[in-house]
């Protein structure tokens, strides 16, 4: 694959593996402790990246919240935050979501070859499209597994050519904040250097609701296990980071 960035995946999810619900309101999983440590990686981060799901489901707005963390990081010749980037099979994103509205941060949509010229037309310059389509493949919808991998017809989105693209722009540090599918994606094609997995003590139970990880081929398994870097207790919450290189 060539150079790529180091990958830090971040997660927070419940004993039994789910990192949201099926309600309308989003499942809080994480305490204020825990926020501010995930603000304080995001700070050390170039660029963060999730899928075009969580954008539609979490309308998250991916910024550096500590104004303190930002003034470092211009004091240091870098944007308030880190860039903005996103994975989509079907160019199913509103201009309007907090991706591209919230903060000056540059914004990248990598995109299936058939998503491209829809999401110009609809993104009318909110961000930067790519194709970063991996043509022939099946593909899906953004919010399965398949989405950005084995799902659809109109190609699929190339976790390669988004790592060598992003770092041809410079980014050496890429946060992966989900969901799912980006996460198995990731995880099965051994692109995660550091996993941050945040345990919360409570069930979700709900078959129907979203999980860290879909199913599937893993190339860490039993018999190539994760190193465990670190246990640290934040409240209610356990932080288990895992190094994978």
């Amino acid at each position: 694959m060539g150079e790529r960035p180091y990958v830090l995946l971040s997660c927070a999810m419940s004993v039994d593996g789910y990192i949201d619900d099926e309600t309308p309101r989003r499942l809080l999983l994480s305490n204020d402790e825990d926020f501010d440590r995930v603000d304080a990686v995001r700070a050390t981060c170039d660029a963060i990246l999730v899928g075009a799901g969580t954008v539609r489901r979490d309308d998250p707005r991916l910024l550096v919240r500590s104004r303190e963390r930002a003034l470092e990081r211009v004091a240091r010749g870098l944007p308030p935050s880190p860039a903005k980037v996103t994975l989509t099979a079907t160019g199913d994103l509103d201009p309007g979501a907090a991706f591209f509205t919230a903060g000056d941060a540059e914004k990248i949509v990598y995109a299936a070859p058939a998503a491209v010229a829809k999401l110009d037309g609809r993104l009318g310059g909110a961000a930067e499209v790519v194709d970063a389509g991996a043509p022939g493949a099946d593909g899906g919808t953004d919010g399965t597994v398949g989405a950005i991998g084995t799902g659809g017809t109109g190609g699929t989105v190339d976790l390669g050519r988004v790592l060598g693209d992003l770092y041809g722009r410079g980014v050496r540090r890429l946060m992966v904040e989900g969901g799912t599918s980006v996460h198995t994606r990731f995880l099965r094609e051994d692109l995660v250097d550091e996993l941050h997995l945040v345990v919360a003590p409570f069930f979700v139970g709900d078959p129907a609701a979203p999980r860290f990880v879909g199913v599937g081929e893993f190339p860490r398994d039993r018999d190539r296990r994760m190193d465990l870097a670190e246990v640290r207790k934040m409240g209610d919450v356990t932080l288990l980071r895992y190094l994978l290189t």
